[in-house]
């Protein structure tokens, strides 16, 4: 039997709210609002009182902020998984919602589809949930989500990719990116016959390894142009790669 999530709208102005409860209305299957909040305090009360399985919470409250209510809630009771939204792409924010391991981080205008597949990862995370089905990547470019908007990388020049909490950093031979998706969303993402998935932590692109030093626990990879980069591995992952 398919479980809604219990979920509380925080958002201090009265269209995006209306908005948001519009688009969720679509999800209706997955999704069971409980409460819509535009201030602070009754946020804090509402949560205290309901105990949501999910929050989506506008990070700025009226001169206040979210990222102070979750740290205040803490304390006295486990949080709820939280989805923010925002209108600005601030990575101070990022970061914070990060420490707080925030399921996602959504920029505003809220995409139904980004909402749709950031509802999905909420459910995947929770006990006896089914994982979503793997996007269809482009067969040149795949298409990744960052807080500043989607960046489009090929396959062949993306290295690794590293968990960050609910996040994962991809590191390319020209550039890293902090993604907001979880380390098992990208692996979904990936051509498995390309790339592996070597510990908990860590996916690598198979084709780009060229050395493994057992001794110093060291995988060394070169791309196509002649880009190379070292990344220090686990024994695990050492193992797992000179078995394939």
């Amino acid at each position: 039997m398919n479980r809604r999530l219990r979920t509380i709208v925080v958002e201090d102005e009265r269209l995006p709210r209306l908005t948001l409860l519009t688009k969720l209305q679509a999800l209706a299957d997955d999704v069971e609002v409980v409460a819509a909040c535009d201030n602070y305090e009754a946020a804090r009360d509402s949560i205290r009182t309901l105990r949501p399985d999910l929050l989506l919470m506008d990070i700025q409250l009226q001169g206040r902020d979210s990222i102070t209510l979750l740290r205040e809630l803490e304390d006295e009771m486990p949080l709820p998984s939280v989805i923010f939204t925002t209108a600005y792409d601030d990575r101070s924010y990022l970061m914070s919602a990060i420490k707080l391991q925030a399921t996602d981080y959504l920029l505003k205008p809220i995409s139904p589809d980004e909402l749709r597949q950031a509802v999905a990862k909420v459910k995947c995370s929770l006990p006896d949930s089914p994982s979503p089905l793997p996007p269809h990547p482009s067969p040149a470019k795949l298409a990744f989500r960052t807080s500043a908007g989607r960046v489009w990388v090929a396959p062949d020049s993306i290295a690794y990719v590293k968990a960050a909490r609910n996040y994962a950093v991809l590191v390319s031979f020209d550039r890293e990116e902090l993604l907001l998706d979880s380390l098992h969303a990208i692996e979904n993402m990936l051509d498995p016959q390309q790339f592996v998935r070597v510990d908990r932590s860590t996916i690598i692109n198979r084709r780009a390894v060229v050395k493994l030093n057992t001794r110093s626990m060291v995988c060394h990879l070169r791309s196509a142009d002649g880009g190379e980069l070292e990344l220090e591995l686990t024994k695990v992952a050492i193992d797992h790669l000179k078995n394939i």
